[in-house]
């Protein structure tokens, strides 16, 4: 189902809880969410659409990829500074981002996976990672 996107400010600023299989329709709701956005928007964390659980979901290599409980094991030692825009937020905003990153998430069945991400993929994985700590970007 296609939800709401949430642009209030303090509701985006509070963290997110981990999620567990009981919020599978959040996931199907973000990827709905995302595709009907997908002329302006490459990914979604759940607290866009009104959900405060650690789930997300971007286009990675042409392909939307739910990534559930996502973590950011590492990154690289060079960084860049963007100014990025934002689904919830009008206007940009500058954010540090690392040239590549490695994350590990589960995906629909719970299924672990690692990923190793470079460019826009790793600072899309980046800007959605932090909704989850209510970061404002």
């Amino acid at each position: 189902m296609v939800r709401n996107i949430v642009r209030d400010v303090e509701f985006l600023k509070q963290k997110s809880e981990p999620a567990t299989r009981a919020d599978m329709q959040v996931a199907r709701d973000l990827l709905d969410t995302l595709e009907a956005n997908r002329e302006h928007c490459v990914g979604l964390a759940a607290n866009m659409i009104g959900e405060r659980k650690t789930i997300l979901v971007a286009y990675l290599s042409g392909e939307a990829v739910i990534m559930i409980n996502p973590v950011i094991t590492d990154h690289s030692a060079q960084s860049y500074d963007v100014s990025e825009g934002c689904l919830s937020l009008l206007g940009t905003r500058p954010a540090k981002r690392y040239k590549v990153i490695t994350v590990e998430y589960l995906d629909r069945k719970f299924k672990k996976h690692r990923m190793i991400l470079r460019g826009l993929e790793a600072q899309i994985i980046q800007h959605e990672t932090d909704h989850f700590e209510g970061t404002i970007i």
